[in-house]
């Protein structure tokens, strides 16, 4: 049985290169097939790959250098297809994106992208991390990911994740009795990030026993927090100010990641992001890391990498 069973996809540009590397009716599929124990469907110029996640990661650049390759051959034999597969199971590249992994309670999560490989080093090695990356990234799981395999180990005593609330204007009048009711449907996408990393019961003993706490930004005003793995999603919705309180509340052992993309900006017209302010404000501290995603590192519906591709433009 395969475990950790994933899906992926590859686009290329060119159906008559790709032709040449698919070969005669797909016999190249087939040998990739054998030697790497993936399954390969061909569907116009998408390839659909499905099996282990790191079969997966070494067949995406066996295909890419085989699509290189037809672009120069006319034709693509199989002894070319395993010698490109031999070579690419030596190559450091294949052990360099195998190197980063988070292991938590219900799986083991590796980076499917080379932006994701940064964003794995750099959460893994630094103290604050920003990422600003469009939807579909992995930004918020990620994060979430990290913060459930250092909670789980004991490295920190509990996770914090905050959204500024502007959809409410940050008017959730902040009554102890309602606020779970106002704000849940709002962090809904961080409750399925957790309902992805450890079963529903822990989740909730969890909250319960304020290990994870799920708050908007101004419940963490005064506070310093020590111990903890903290994360602001949705950080271009913040003002600077709020920015600003959010990360002077880091304490001692603590680590914190904020994820935002600066494109989807909801704050009122003529009001300055609290992202991009940190952005330029504190890209010259080394200890701060800055991770950029693009469309490239969507990881979802080939057609999200491509409509974000066509807004990009």
């Amino acid at each position: 049985m395969i475990k950790n069973l994933e899906k992926n996809t590859v686009e290329f540009e060119d159906n008559s290169t790709l032709r040449v590397m698919l070969g005669v009716f797909h016999k190249n599929l087939e040998v990739i097939e054998k030697k790497l124990s993936v399954t390969l469907f061909s569907r116009g110029n998408i390839i659909s790959i499905n099996g282990d996640l790191k079969n997966i990661l070494i067949t995406k650049n066996t295909l890419k250098k085989l699509y290189e390759r037809a672009k120069v051959s006319e034709i693509i034999e199989k002894n070319d297809v395993e010698l490109v597969i031999q070579n690419m199971l030596k190559e450091k590249k294949n052990d360099h994106l195998l190197k980063y992994q988070i292991k938590t309670p219900k799986k083991t999560i590796f980076p499917r992208t080379d932006g994701q490989i940064k964003l794995f080093k750099e959460i893994l090695n630094k103290e604050i991390t920003f990422v600003i990356g469009p939807a579909g990234t992995g930004k918020t799981f990620i994060a979430v990911s990290h913060a459930v395999y250092m909670l789980t180990s004991g490295l920190v005593d509990k996770i914090i994740i905050s959204r500024p609330a502007v959809e409410a204007g940050e008017k959730l009048g902040f009554l102890p009795g309602d606020l779970k009711e106002k704000i849940d449907p709002y962090l809904r996408p961080i409750y399925d990030s957790f309902d992805e990393n450890l079963p529903r019961d822990k989740v909730l003993k969890l909250i319960e026993d304020q290990k994870i706490e799920i708050a908007p930004i101004a419940y963490l005003r005064g506070r310093t927090l020590n111990n903890a793995y903290i994360i602001l999603d949705e950080a271009q919705n913040t003002s600077p100010i709020q920015m600003k309180m959010f990360l002077t509340r880091f304490g001692e052992n603590s680590k914190m990641v904020i994820t935002g993309d600066i494109t989807q900006i909801d704050l009122p017209l003529k009001s300055k992001s609290g992202l991009i302010d940190a952005v330029n404000s504190l890209k010259k501290i080394k200890d701060i890391s800055f991770v950029h995603l693009d469309h490239k590192d969507v990881v979802r519906h080939h057609l999200v990498q491509k409509i974000i591709k066509a807004y990009d433009k």
